[in-house]
């Protein structure tokens, strides 16, 4: 249960700093191994979350092994018509998510009226991406993202909001995820410390 939650909140976070959305990061292919890795530190996080009484923990997650991990593991549980998800662990709480979307869904969900509406022109499976500062402290996660494009093209934050609703809703959330959203942390994780090229979960 907590593993199922875990994962699901890490893919949240990624939806919302899209933490949904490009191509994989230029760089070695990831590798089947990062990927186990992640999973066996993912499956220790959660064990210890579940534990009454633990000791105060901290494990490193690298950006290889989460993107690793998006590769190999993550297929059946991305929102059909999102694909080659990605993250780059910037530093100083920094981090860029890239995926290819099907914009075309957005589009026609929303259904734009207006010529002048930005939607409209949402066509075809592209890149999408944002770079956000993820602040992780007491339990809670929030994300403030600075600057978000579609195929190198800048967005507003409000079109960023349209995807991410989009691709993120649920029988829960029927509207999706908010930007503004602040997620409860699962597993008894007190903080994420994000460096560059790495994350650092403290239980």
């Amino acid at each position: 249960m907590y593993r199922k939650t875990l994962r699901r909140t890490l893919l949240a976070a990624f939806l919302l700093v899209l933490v949904a959305a490009g191509l994989r990061a230029a760089g070695p292919a990831p590798l089947r191994r990062d990927a186990d890795l992640l999973k066996q530190k993912l499956t220790a996080i959660s064990e210890r979350g579940a534990q009454p009484k633990r000791q105060p923990a901290r494990t490193t997650l690298t950006e290889r092994e989460v993107n690793a991990y998006l590769a190999f593991e993550t297929a059946d549980d991305l929102p059909a018509g999102v694909v080659d998800p990605s993250v780059s662990l910037l530093g100083s709480s920094r981090v860029m998510g890239r995926a290819v979307v099907d914009l075309d869904k957005v589009r026609q969900q929303r259904n734009p009226t207006s010529l002048l509406d930005p939607v409209r022109y949402l066509r075809g499976k592209l890149q999408v991406s944002a770079t956000g500062v993820v602040r992780a402290t007491n339990g809670v996660a929030t994300v403030d993202v600075e600057a978000a494009d579609v195929a190198g093209v800048p967005i507003p934050t409000f079109l960023l909001q349209e995807i991410v609703g989009y691709y993120s809703r649920s029988p829960e959330r029927p509207a999706g995820i908010s930007l503004d959203d602040r997620f409860q942390l699962p597993a008894g994780i007190r903080e994420i410390q994000l460096e560059r090229g790495q994350a650092i979960v403290v239980q």
